[in-house]
């Protein structure tokens, strides 16, 4: 490992400049996995990392039918917080479900939406053909081991599947990123934020260098929703997903009148079931609806040797979360 500079900042505005202004200078902040991939892995070397951790960025406040979740909250703040309980049950499981108590007591928002995938070639810096590294490499996931990659949105340029189980869940409700670059704020639907592999899997947000997330905003599920996360993984213990559903729907009379699905486990970025969330918008609450959505999430599929079984273990976990969030027996 090169040597590298550490700087800590307190003032936003700073930390966004001194980071904007030096190619080489990268973000520190619980998450991220920052270290893991200098110190542990060798995959990064940023000549300067600028600390974030005392910056104002720590409160969560509600409005109407709006939380506002600073980018420095962390992870176990967020699922102790009462109106996340009452409102937003799908984000405290996926919460829960994402690390140990230890790592939730560190890891911030900000930090896991923009944590990096757990692809084992990615983090392998003696495997030469990573796009992600190296764009234009190939993709050793393709033809290796790859039981834990990606069916959605990935091609034989990138398998790599995105590790977050929040993100899941605040793709599901619509969650808006507020970003602050030397050019001022903007904000960012959730839905936007990630990009998929394409041409180039190097890229896989839309921040340019220097931009820093500063806050999300969540919106609240109407009253009477039911929500949930469910998380199929090799054992119960701290392991990211094999596949993962975040779902919340509105029933009215046995119809289905709003309807919001995700998954993770399966996807190069948190990926929001739209075709799904039409056929069970309008819909009975039934088995047969249940199965017909999960057939449309899992349209088109890219599998290679090793992950041909995600494809219908995705179909189950969804109809699985379904039935528990509806309430309907198989």
């Amino acid at each position: 490992m090169r040597p590298f500079e550490y700087v800590r900042v307190d003032d936003t505005s700073a930390a966004v400049a001194l980071v904007s202004a030096d190619p080489e200078a990268q973000y520190l902040a619980g998450g991220t996995t920052q270290l893991d991939l200098m110190l542990k892995d060798g995959v990064l070397e940023p000549e300067r990392l600028v600390d974030i951790a005392h910056l104002p960025l720590g409160e969560i406040n509600r409005s109407e039918d709006t939380l506002r979740v600073g980018a420095l909250v962390t992870m176990e703040e967020l699922a102790a917080d009462p109106t996340v309980g009452e409102r937003l049950p799908l984000v405290r499981e996926a919460l829960l479900a994402g690390a140990s108590p230890q790592l939730r007591n560190m890891a911030t928002i900000g930090g896991n939406v923009l944590q990096r995938t757990r692809c084992r070639y990615f983090r392998d810096a003696a495997v030469a053909a990573c796009n992600k590294r190296a764009p234009g490499s190939g993709c050793a996931a393709v033809t290796g081991a790859a039981r834990m990659h990606a069916i959605l949105g990935a091609s034989e340029r990138c398998i790599a599947v995105h590790a977050s189980d929040l993100c899941v869940a605040l793709v599901a409700v619509d969650a808006v990123v507020h970003v602050q670059g030397v050019g001022g704020e903007r904000s960012v639907p959730l839905t936007e934020f990630y990009v998929v592999p394409g041409e180039r899997p190097d890229i896989e947000n839309v921040l340019e260098h220097g931009e820093l997330i500063t806050a999300l905003e969540v919106p609240l599920l109407p009253m009477g929703a039911r929500s949930g996360y469910l998380k199929v993984r090799d054992r119960a213990s701290y392991e990211f997903a094999l596949t993962s559903a975040a779902a919340a729907l509105v029933i009215e009379d046995g119809t289905i009148v709003m309807a919001r699905l995700a998954l993770g486990g399966v996807a190069t970025i948190p990926w929001r079931a739209r075709d799904a969330e039409e056929v069970l918008t309008g819909a009975a609450a039934s088995d047969r609806t249940f199965r017909a959505a999960a057939d449309a999430a899992l349209r088109d599929p890219f599998t290679v040797a090793g992950t041909e079984f995600k494809v219908e273990l995705a179909k189950r976990t969804i109809v699985r979360i379904l039935r528990t969030v509806s309430g309907v027996l198989s």
